[in-house]
């Protein structure tokens, strides 16, 4: 752990149109705000264009559309100036090659073969022969268009090398000369001869485990934290890595005193591997706060509601089975393809089927020491229950996966990560809808909610092993944003008017696709009001990614016509809109409460807090790139302001009062970190004591309110008490002073539905 872990973290997506120059003047608005550290977006050159930074072409340099170098110092000066540090991210198993004039090496390996000295940086099959581009239409004559122009090969917008002395002669007969071969971009899935980041051609897997490779990659960023210039760094999809585990040591060992966090996806129930990290970025946080919010009591009627719209019972464990499956052999076949070569004494197809069954049977992302011999043999079980077929080729394989010094080995966890994530969080969280404010990065909607006493193991054992993860309720990759989940939330306090009402909608404008359909409502309802073209938007990338009724590859005209007409009932038919409008708005109060209650309770639970761009207010974002939206940081600053002047917002005032939560309970933490040291559950007294959430941090209390609706249908807290430390106590949200013994809740969360309880003068520090 590095000496001094961030105390919060603001996460800004750094991006041409919002610069480091536009990040470093909302600093001040930053630190008033209460974090300790900004957080970026990846800050090397990325693809031109980009708007995440993913996509890294060049790792020598500040991204050009950021500002360059020359921004990068001023924002430095910028943070010194306001005593914040800064975390950076950073993209080790990748590089953009989208655009390959953009990405130096790559243009050489396109150039050279593997007689470029970057031959080794990238994850390429050379023994299958040249590398294929997956650039063309899917035209037999689409050659036809090559062109050689200024010593390039061009098709189109694209520009590609010319090795040297090839250049004679027509452009198809210069291009069957080139280490490269351009074929249609639907033999991409395939017939790939690299390894991929998922399953997007533009994004081509890095070999960081070769110590020159690593040395070249991360030389910039690790002189910028040498210097001190960088705090914290959050590693991207150590999943994809041939060896995290190695990599992450030799990171370490070059950065020992950051603060370093990996964004692995923890299946439920799932630890953390024993790697030399400080944490995660918070996804099982994220899945822990959002299911307290949920009544698990409504499990049972939602199950109900789904199966009577699409029909038929859906087993989750055989959907994920079914996606995984077609994940393995359709979007990643090339990456399969390649797994199968490597086991040459089982008969090609059956290497294929086995090692795909295997995938989809594979219970975590990956298996890793000590747990993954358990994984494998969990997944070689049930894959031999669904194919008994192939029980020789499923022992001949597992035999190989067993030994840690195989490739096929090393190799064939690669494959298990990216067919979770294309299988079950890019398609499964798209087809089974029966309550998606469960499906969600890190989530599963198996696992309907979160009861309070299951929150509290787990906060506390988070406190025992990693007291300074990152904790998230939102992040560039959610699907809903937290407020939108925190609303649909409430659903769970009433399924038999959401049934009711939903059978309608769905009987009235009615979609070919009912799974998917209800998925629509249930978004339009909790981010009701939203910009028309907003859901239009999520809608068509919602429903191309369930590829159920349509799909990226091959889109349906027919099913997405009708989708968007739909849609535009929603605000085009008088009937419709008000029905829409007036459910959302009967259920838009309790979500605030909820919104308030997972806000301040991932803010203060154990673990390092992160608030993402703008969720401080209101948010109702979708899934990327809607959640990526410019922020409106003068709004804030002025809101931050007038609370500053002493203003106590009604919780329906613009998002104030989630500012004012955000904001008190910021500052608390970092003026007074020995008041977040522990972890104690306090429970409530009283017959309505599971309507509360409340623990001490070792002098800062949380209190928050759950389940709202069925709080109000049980009229209020009646009896319900806290039992509270015998010194005074003052709330940050409403300046009350508490002396201790059994404080009732209705006088403690009269104004709002949380408090932060600390002692008087701490409690003066954060307020001001």
């Amino acid at each position: 752990m590095p000496a001094t872990p961030p105390q919060a973290t603001y996460r800004v997506q750094v991006r041409p149109g919002f610069d480091l120059d536009a990040t470093a003047a909302i600093l001040g608005y930053l630190a008033d705000l209460g974090v300790s550290h900004l957080y970026t977006a990846p800050l090397l050159t990325a693809t031109p264009g980009s708007q995440h930074g993913y996509d890294v072409v060049d790792h020598r340099a500040v991204n050009p559309e950021l500002g360059g170098e020359a921004a990068r110092q001023r924002l430095l000066g910028a943070l010194r100036d306001r005593q914040l540090g800064l975390v950076v991210d950073i993209v080790p198993n990748h590089a953009g090659v989208a655009v390959p004039p953009a990405n130096p090496a790559w243009w050489d390996v396109l150039r050279r073969g593997r007689d470029s000295s970057y031959a080794d940086w990238f994850d390429i099959d050379w023994d299958r022969g040249r590398l294929l581009l997956p650039v063309l239409a899917d035209d037999p004559a689409a050659l036809d268009d090559l062109k050689v122009v200024d010593d390039e090969l061009r098709y189109h917008e694209h520009r590609f090398p010319i090795a040297d002395g090839t250049g004679h002669g027509t452009a198809r007969e210069v291009h069957d000369r080139q280490r490269y071969e351009l074929v249609s971009w639907r033999r991409g899935d395939a017939e790939l001869t690299y390894r991929r980041f998922f399953a997007i051609a533009g994004l081509a897997g890095l070999r960081v485990e070769d110590p020159a490779v690593f040395a070249a990659t991360h030389e910039l960023i690790l002189r910028w934290a040498a210097a001190g210039e960088v705090d914290g760094i959050r590693v991207d999809h150590p999943d994809g890595l041939r060896d995290p585990g190695g990599y992450l040591t030799r990171l370490r060992a070059a950065a020992p005193d950051a603060w370093l966090v990996v964004e692995k996806i923890l299946e439920y129930g799932e630890e953390l591997p024993d790697w030399p990290v400080d944490g995660t970025t918070g996804y099982e946080a994220l899945a822990a706060v959002g299911g307290l919010f949920v009544d698990t009591d409504a499990e049972g009627d939602f199950t109900v509601l789904d199966t009577q719209l699409v029909g038929r019972h859906t087993s989750w464990e055989d959907l994920t089975h079914a996606t995984k499956l077609a994940a393995a052999t359709g979007l990643l076949a090339a990456e399969l393809t390649r797994l199968a070569a490597l086991a040459p004494e089982v008969p090609t197809e059956q290497a294929r089927m086995a090692l795909a069954e295997l995938a989809a049977a594979f219970e975590v992302y990956r298996g890793y020491p000590p747990h993954g011999a358990r994984h494998l043999a969990a997944a070689r079980s049930e894959a031999g229950r669904r194919r008994p077929d192939l029980a020789g080729a499923l022992d001949a394989i597992t035999r190989r996966l067993r030994d840690p010094a195989d490739e096929l080995a090393q190799r064939f966890p690669q494959l298990t990560g990216a067919v979770m994530a294309k299988g079950v969080e890019d398609t499964a969280f798209y087809r089974w809808t029966r309550f998606v404010a469960l499906n969600e990065v890190g989530d599963s909607p198996a696992h309907f909610g979160v009861p309070p006493a299951e929150f509290h193991r787990f906060a506390a054992a988070q406190q025992v092993r990693w007291p300074a993860t990152m904790t998230t309720i939102s992040t560039h990759d959610t699907k809903r944003g937290e407020d939108v989940r925190a609303r649909l939330a409430v659903l769970s306090e009433l399924p038999g008017r959401w049934a009711e009402q939903v059978k309608t909608w769905m009987e009235y404008a009615p979609l070919p696709d009912p799974a998917f359909a209800h998925l629509l409502w249930q978004t339009a309802v909790g981010a009701w009001p939203i910009e028309r073209e907003r859901l239009h938007a999520y809608a068509e990338k919602a429903a191309r990614e369930a590829a159920a009724s349509t799909s990226w590859a091959d889109p349906d005209p027919a099913f997405e016509q009708a989708m968007h007409a739909v849609i535009d009932r929603m605000y085009d038919d008088p009937s419709l809109h008000d029905e829409l409008t007036e459910l959302a708005a009967a259920i838009t109060p309790a979500g605030w409460s909820n919104s308030l209650g997972q806000k301040l309770v991932q803010l203060t639970m154990p673990g390092v807090p992160d608030t993402y761009q703008g969720t401080e207010l209101w948010d109702n974002s979708l899934v990327d790139p809607d959640n990526r939206r410019p922020v409106d940081f003068d709004v804030r600053r002025e809101l931050l302001a007038r609370l500053d002047g002493g203003w106590r917002p009604p919780i329906d005032t613009d998002g104030a009062a989630k500012l004012l939560v955000v904001s008190r309970t910021l500052r608390l933490r970092r003026a007074h970190p020995e008041l977040f040291t522990g972890y104690r559950p306090v429970p409530a007294h009283g017959r309505l004591g599971r309507h509360a959430v409340a623990f001490d941090r070792g002098g800062a209390i949380t209190v928050a309110t759950r389940l709202p609706l069925g709080l109000a249908r049980a009229g209020g807290w009646c009896d319900t008490a806290l039992s509270l430390p015998v010194n005074e106590v003052k709330d940050l949200f409403t300046g009350r002073v508490y002396s201790g013994g059994e404080t009732p809740l209705d006088d403690l969360l009269s104004d709002y539905p949380v408090a932060l309880l600390a002692p008087p003068t701490a409690a003066v520090e954060a307020a001001s």
